[in-house]
């Protein structure tokens, strides 16, 4: 790629986290929104290829076939990662890919994995690797998916066994992505795969995949004591523009449901009592003994997702309501630019939980509606988004949180779950007809940064 020639707008002040050389700037993708090759090599169905071939489910019909055709493109798409000047790269991998039904390894797949994080390692980009980012294999949806008690220990059973055929290759260990969004989307609104709409199915679904979590840590620090070992959880913040004591109060229950109802049992032990008394009455799940200190395991790290804000008033029944501010800027999603939520959120999770382990932001960016033109695309509001939430992570380290590293969501274009291919989150362009690959300004701009930091040392 060559030397842009466009003006940088990606100059951090110089007291900036971002300059200390310590401090992880990387980028991430998930396995079903890039890798295609859906039915090669032994790869079984995901609840993702079920919910995408669902007429009705996806926007335009997309599906995660082909993607960006990653699996055949793998050693080119790492030496471009690699001449944007990365620290780190995230990555997830296709629990369908690696198993057979039996539980059984897939050589096929696993080389896939083992072949792609020895070129990262030979690049020296540190490896960041997600256990599971929602493609649950369908024959467990079958049996119940997160529902089912059962999966939490299938799912540790997968990390075993990938965690002993990549020992050594791996920086960072996350268990999941998002609870959640698996279980409130996928089994709370069905917005998401499998697509079901129950609320007393989320609960039971988050409860199991936190336990899935604790048991999957047990085997990654079993197998792979060197790397360090974590969750990924996205948090959303939530304000109110309404006048009265309840419509201050359904902001709190926003947060509640999204934030505590996922980081109270990790770093509490337990559940927030209040959920279940006041926002979701009959709703708890079923909780065996034992099951809250596997949950509550310690964490190195936590990873944190976060993308916008939003604003809610009371539904006048114990409950809110979201209501979208007017005259606010938007991205593509239609998700509020809000960087004050970053810092606001990581300044009170770290006074909220004395055991807050250092915390990686590990998804934050923006979809926008990228075109090449004249073989480039500029993307300023992206820029933008980025220089704002940047700076938002210095404020929450000035006040103490230790943030160690940021991952921009995403390093490509690709299918954007029930969006499909219309929205686009990368930094780099990707035809999905051709498959050519076009860095965006916002992709330079970081490149040329990295360099420099280089150069000071």
């Amino acid at each position: 790629m060559a030397p842009s020639t466009l003006p940088s707008t990606f100059n951090p002040p110089a007291d900036s986290i971002l300059w200390r050389p310590d401090f992880l700037l990387g980028a991430a993708t998930a396995a079903y929104q890039i890798e295609g090759a859906a039915q090669e090599d032994g790869r079984l169905p995901s609840i993702w290829d079920t919910f995408s071939a669902t007429p009705g489910k996806v926007l335009h019909g997309d599906t995660g076939e082909i993607a960006c055709d990653h699996y055949h493109r793998w050693e080119s798409d790492i030496d471009l990662l690699a001449s944007l000047n990365v620290d780190a790269y995230r990555l997830s991998i296709a629990w369908p890919r690696v198993m057979d039904e039996a539980g059984r390894p897939n050589e096929a797949g696993l080389a896939f994995y083992r072949k792609l994080l020895q070129r990262l390692k030979g690049k020296g980009i540190r490896t960041s690797v997600t256990l599971y980012h929602w493609d649950l294999p369908q024959h467990l949806e079958d049996e119940g998916g997160w529902c089912n008690r059962a999966t939490a220990y299938r799912f540790a059973e997968y990390a075993d066994l990938v965690s002993r055929e990549l020992a050594g290759l791996v920086d960072f260990w996350s268990t999941l992505n998002e609870p959640w969004c698996s279980a409130m989307l996928g089994y709370g609104t069905g917005h998401h795969a499998p697509g079901r709409s129950d609320l007393r199915a989320a609960n039971a679904a988050m409860h199991h995949l936190l336990l899935g979590h604790g048991l999957a840590l047990r085997a990654l620090r079993r197998n792979d004591p060197a790397s360090s070992k974590g969750i990924v959880v996205n948090v959303g913040r939530g304000t109110t523009d309404g006048p009265t004591r309840d419509d201050e109060r359904a902001a709190e229950l926003f947060e509640l449901q999204h934030n505590d109802w996922v980081l109270d049992p990790l770093l509490r032990g337990q559940y927030p009592a209040r959920l279940y008394e006041e926002l979701w009455p009959g709703a708890r799940p079923d909780i065996a003994e034992g099951d809250m200190a596997i949950i509550g395991a310690p964490l190195d790290f936590i990873g944190i997702n976060y993308y916008f804000r939003t604003n809610v008033r009371s539904d006048g029944a114990g409950g809110y309501v979201e209501v979208p501010l007017a005259d606010v800027e938007r991205t593509q999603m239609g998700w509020e630019v809000y960087p004050d939520g970053l810092s606001d959120l990581l300044v009170a999770f770290d006074r909220r939980y004395p055991n807050l382990p250092p915390v990686y932001i590990t998804e934050n960016g923006m979809a926008s509606d990228d075109a090449v033109i004249d073989g480039a695309v500029v993307d300023d509001q992206r820029i933008a988004f980025l220089n704002r939430h940047l700076a938002a992570v210095d404020e929450a380290v000035r006040a103490g949180v230790d943030v160690r590293g940021y991952y921009i969501w995403s390093f490509l274009d690709n299918f954007e779950w029930a969006f499909g291919y219309e929205r686009r989150f990368g930094i780099v362009h990707v035809d999905y007809t051709t498959q050519q690959r076009t860095p965006k300004r916002s992709a330079e701009l970081v490149r040329d940064f990295l360099a420099r930091r280089r150069e000071r040392g």
